[in-house]
């Protein structure tokens, strides 16, 4: 391909391996050796780069062009499973290819975010995850087989909702302003249930703890449900649950709601008031999903798939799925959910660090 300039300046070189004469040939043509070629290769790369462009343009415009996974770290039937089976069927619409869900367990979700955070960054491997793998489980794990805040590239920010603070009708305390009193007064009297050290709800309780200046025992369960069961036997006294799962005991009055987490109240429980409006303000810890690709995924494709999700979050039907569910739909930017998991890594980092919490 010619330059503009490319006969100008052979000519003007041509007489350089004749001679002496050639380069004053050349200086008195006004071009100098050296500067010119200089210019050349900062010509050639930057027709390079545009072309690099042009195709990462061109890819993104037909991306996706074959169905692309979807991976979830848990096992089918858990909250972030049923939560990605609300949106990829809406995605798959939208963008004409199937984005099928692949359900990774295992190690606390490690495994499958792993899978994700080393796959080809194509667009064609996603990761659909909560906050544990990413923001919690580097806190506590000696060493992590990927780097959360490096290897993957946020996308958006899906939906965001509370946990609720439950506990049986009988217990003493009928107030969430009751238990910090009681709490207070008799440390160690009452004790909470997690899914387990470092799970979401246990770090809720413990960063409750430190706002609140109470003191519960923990007690750790293999899981979630467990913890439910226990506090609806009278077993336990507390635990920070997602809605949900305890929406029809909070009605049937099988169980106490004493406050919810988030900012403000939850729209499927009204009535019950939050934490930092009672008895720790500023206190906020909700249960999150969001959508990653890995790191080095073409910003074109990235952009493409936050701009499918905020449509289809977006839509009237899917927004009444996320609110019946008690959750808020958010659909952040990438730069959004960046900023966001930057926050929650840190706030959780110290959360572990001042509880001392450490996987059995």
């Amino acid at each position: 391909m010619a330059l503009p300039g490319d006969e100008r300046f052979a000519s003007a070189f041509s007489n350089v391996g004749a001679g002496p004469s050639g380069f004053p040939q050349a200086v008195r043509a006004g071009i100098h050796p050296v500067r010119s070629r200089k210019a050349m290769r900062y010509v050639l790369v930057m027709l390079a780069l545009a072309g690099a462009l042009h195709q990462s343009f061109a890819s993104a415009q037909s991306y996706p062009n074959k169905p692309v996974r979807v991976i979830v770290p848990v096992p089918a039937g858990g909250t972030p499973d049923i939560t990605a089976r609300l949106v990829m069927p809406e995605l798959s619409g939208l963008l004409k290819q199937q984005f099928v869900v692949d359900n990774r367990p295992g190690a606390g979700s490690l495994i499958g975010a792993e899978i994700a955070a080393k796959a080809q960054p194509d667009g064609y491997t996603l990761l659909f995850s909560s906050g544990g793998p990413l923001t919690i489980l580097p806190h506590l794990q000696k060493k992590m087989p990927y780097r959360p805040l490096q290897d993957l590239a946020p996308i958006s920010l899906i939906s965001s909702g509370p946990f609720v603070l439950i506990t049986h009708p009988s217990s003493p305390f009928k107030s969430i302003g009751e238990l910090a009193t009681l709490a207070k007064r008799t440390p160690g009297r009452f004790n909470y249930a997690s899914a387990g050290n470092g799970s979401p709800n246990h770090l809720a309780t413990e960063l409750f703890k430190t706002m609140s200046g109470i003191d519960v025992t923990h007690v750790p369960y293999k899981g979630a449900p467990q913890g439910v069961t226990d506090v609806l036997a009278n077993q336990i006294n507390l635990n920070f649950s997602s809605i949900p799962p305890v929406l029809g005991h909070v009605r049937a009055g099988r169980l106490r709601a004493l406050a919810t987490t988030g900012k403000k109240s939850s729209a499927l429980l009204p009535d019950v008031p939050t934490i930092t409006d009672t008895v720790a303000p500023g206190y906020e810890f909700t249960s999150w999903f969001g959508m990653l690709a890995p790191a080095r995924t073409p910003s074109a494709v990235i952009s493409r798939l936050h701009e499918a999700v905020a449509t289809v979050m977006r839509s009237p039907e899917t927004r009444a799925q996320f609110e019946k569910r008690g959750a808020d739909v958010v659909a952040s930017s990438p730069a959004e959910f960046g900023e966001h998991l930057r926050r929650e890594f840190d706030r959780n980092g110290k959360a572990v660090k001042a509880a001392g919490i450490r996987i059995d």
